[in-house]
């Protein structure tokens, strides 16, 4: 089973992901710099290559990838690994985390 390699956390963000010509709504229900647990109605299957585009509060413009590869499916959610992800989209997905963290901790690092 393989282990993830980066931090995940509990955040929900409106998102939308393109996968079948059209873009759907989706939430975010847990976010990592290396992929998300989505809430959405796209049909997808393990393997397949979405597009996202993440809403970051604040953010003039959402946080795109352009290559979302699905690793998982359950009934209601399922999981997208980010691939080739440019650096200015990492530092806001890590960002956007450690801020979580922080709100979390009561500002106590």
């Amino acid at each position: 089973m393989e282990r993830r390699q980066h931090r995940r956390v509990p955040i929900q963000l409106q998102g939308f992901l393109l996968g079948n010509s059209h873009e759907t709504e989706a939430v975010t229900l847990d976010l990592s710099v290396g992929g998300a647990k989505f809430d959405c109605d796209l049909e997808v299957h393990p393997g397949k290559v979405i597009r996202v585009r993440l809403v970051i509060p604040g953010a003039e413009e959402p946080v795109s990838i352009e290559e979302g590869l699905v690793q998982w499916v359950g009934e209601e959610t399922f999981g997208v690994s980010f691939q080739n992800v440019r650096q200015a989209e990492l530092d806001e997905i890590e960002q956007l985390i450690n801020e979580f963290e922080e709100a979390e901790d009561g500002g106590h690092a």
